[in-house]
């Protein structure tokens, strides 16, 4: 079991979220456990509390807990892409129905915001020549979906 479990709040999407991430991600992804409301419990009686799952091997916990505390993008998260098709099939899958933002980030149809981030950039941004790493930056900060090609050719 790992240490540390992000938790996401939603209001009352948690097991819908839980199944789009794992239809998306496939693999190393499943519904762990589901727990529901309780009678005393402050939501609707039999509705699903929480939903624990996993994501490529990464376990999450999603919880019902209402409207009161919305998603925002001072938290995101980062995926590593071995490829631009890797790339692009998250893109496509996780901004359906969301919304497209800059240098690689999306915002998910529940407010959840990603970053959607080829492996290959840290390396790019890291080279001897700071000209290349300044040229590859700029390239990135004009992009929504990033390009590695772009990025390789900036």
């Amino acid at each position: 079991m790992q240490k540390i479990t992000p938790c996401l709040w939603y209001d009352g999407q948690a097991k819908e979220a839980a199944e789009h991430y794992i239809a998306v991600f496939g693999g190393d992804s499943r519904i762990l456990d589901i727990s529901y409301y309780g009678e005393e419990a402050p939501g609707e009686t039999g509705s699903v509390l929480t939903v624990s799952f996993r994501l490529a091997g990464q376990e999450y916990m999603g919880l019902n807990g209402g409207p009161q505390f919305p998603f925002t993008e001072a938290i995101s998260l980062s995926v590593d892409c071995a490829d631009q098709a890797e790339v692009d099939r998250l893109w496509t899958a996780l901004s359906e129905g969301g919304e497209e933002g800059q240098c690689g980030w999306l915002k998910d149809r529940y407010g959840v915001s990603w970053q959607i981030v080829p492996n290959e950039l840290p390396k790019l941004l890291a080279v001897p020549d700071p000209a290349k790493a300044e040229r590859t930056m700029k390239a990135m900060l004009g992009m929504r979906k990033l390009d590695i090609r772009a990025l390789r050719d900036a």
